[in-house]
């Protein structure tokens, strides 16, 4: 489950025990996040499982995206994941938290049709004039063999700032060997688009999906964790300002 973004996305897998994730049996939810999603989450959920001919006990893991994003959505995510996990089956049902950056760049792999082995930058808008940013290495299978090498860890950096940053990656010709994924693009379009690598950009946002096709490779490297463990992932701590920095801000602005 991820709703990091506007976007709720669900969706249930049943391996048949082969260990390729392509060949897997998935079916998906698509639906708005925010308070929409809180409410009508669960019964999407309950309906993916009875409609593949489970329950909920029959469940060996649960994936979330754990953020960055949107802190209500990462909220309701981890909550959910944890509730369903403690309370289906005694002792509970392995949680297993993916950042939703990774999912980012993974979903945009999964949209092309020649996937590489090579580096992703993920960056999603993250509101407040800034972005959320990550750089990952991937290996040439569309489902990673193991867990893809995080070579940015998530940051928040300004449009201008990511220019900046983008020039110090790839081969030295301004970007041109970085592939980037995410919708900042096209909110802040009129700052980015003129950079050379944004020429390589996928639109993407983090799915249901590419957080399956990525729960192998974290579950191996020892990253699921008991559903009393789960937390979500926040880059920024502080979303609001006081009153007396709101009052700053407006005399600064104001030229005074």
């Amino acid at each position: 489950m991820d709703t990091s973004t506007e976007r709720l996305s669900l969706a249930l897998a049943v391996a048949d025990g082969s260990p390729d994730v392509a060949r897997w049996a998935i079916s998906t939810f698509e639906g708005d996040s925010g308070a929409k999603a809180s409410a009508g989450m669960l019964d999407a959920i309950a309906g993916l499982v009875r409609d593949a001919g489970l329950t909920l006990r029959d469940l060996d893991a649960i994936v979330f995206g754990q953020g960055p994003g949107a802190f209500t959505g990462l909220r309701t995510a981890c909550a959910v994941a944890q509730g369903l996990a403690i309370s289906v089956r005694p002792g509970g049902i392995p949680v297993i938290p993916v950042n939703s950056l990774l999912a980012t760049a993974q979903a945009a792999r999964m949209q092309q049709q020649t996937v590489r082995s090579e580096p992703w930058v993920a960056c999603l808008d993250a509101r407040m004039g800034e972005i959320y940013v990550a750089r990952y290495a991937f290996g040439d299978a569309v489902t990673p063999t193991t867990m893809p090498i995080e070579l940015q860890p998530p940051c928040l950096l300004t449009p201008q700032a990511l220019i900046d940053w983008l020039d110090t990656q790839g081969d030295g010709h301004m970007g041109a060997a970085v592939r980037i994924a995410g919708n900042a693009l096209t909110v802040y379009r009129d700052t980015l688009a003129d950079h050379p690598a944004c020429a390589n950009w996928e639109a993407a946002l983090p799915s249901a999906r590419a957080l399956l096709h990525l729960a192998p490779s974290v579950w191996q490297a020892g990253q699921a964790v008991p559903a009393a463990d789960a937390r979500p992932l926040y880059v920024r701590d502080k979303v609001a300002q006081t009153t007396a920095e709101r009052l700053v801000t407006k005399a600064a602005n104001a030229g005074l």
